[in-house]
């Protein structure tokens, strides 16, 4: 399932041990090396000392409209007991905000938002805000993790140009997760109007 990052902060964690809610999710610990989520931090009041602070993805039973289902506090983890979480907390990377540009230095704008696939926890796309000059005509540009081509503490550099890029993050990074309501729909034909209607028409059209 595609879904926006921001729902995935102030997320309910709920325990299958307890039977209830045991934490809520802070804010998002991104990979810069594969644009993937390593962790969320929490908080909770048993959040903490002797119990862990983050929860890694691999932990989660499930994902759903009502938070997320762990089997117990025990997933919770502290970052220095995990050596490749820790090393990426100290990255300091945040997504939001960054610049984004092509190979070429076509400078695209910056991230202010970006969509997880809860499959695999993967930054399946970006949402990037346009340059003050370009946003008259086009404020947002989405692009798929499969045009990037790098990134590293100051930009995201992407290969193709702008045309390109906003027709493949339609076509090979869509996931769609809803069906279409209006797909198969037959639209009715329009009530013909009596004559008086059509009169009362008329007579508002010339005043």
């Amino acid at each position: 399932m595609l879904i926006n990052a921001t729902k995935l902060v102030n997320c309910s964690v709920l325990s299958l041990h307890v039977g209830g809610k045991i934490a809520e999710t802070t804010g998002l610990i991104i990979d810069p090396n594969d644009l993937k989520v390593a962790g969320f931090d929490l908080v909770g009041p048993d959040v903490g000392g002797e119990n862990g602070t983050v929860l890694q993805p691999k932990d989660i039973r499930e994902f759903s409209e009502i938070g997320m289902v762990v089997d117990s506090i025990d997933e919770f983890v502290k970052p220095e007991d995990v050596v490749k979480l820790d090393e990426v907390i100290k990255l300091n990377f945040t997504l939001e905000g960054i610049k984004v540009e092509t190979k070429k230095g076509t400078k695209l704008g910056k991230v202010t938002g970006y969509t997880v696939n809860t499959e695999n926890f993967l930054v399946q796309q970006l949402v990037v805000g346009r340059p003050f000059m370009k946003a008259f005509l086009d404020p947002e540009l989405l692009i798929g993790r499969s045009e990037v081509v790098e990134v590293n503490d100051d930009k995201i550099i992407v290969k193709d140009e702008e045309d390109k890029i906003r027709k493949n993050a339609m076509t090979e990074d869509f996931v769609p997760n809803f069906v279409n309501p209006f797909r198969d729909v037959r639209l009715a034909p329009e009530p013909e109007l009596s004559q008086a209607d059509s009169q009362t028409l008329d007579e508002l059209d010339k005043q």
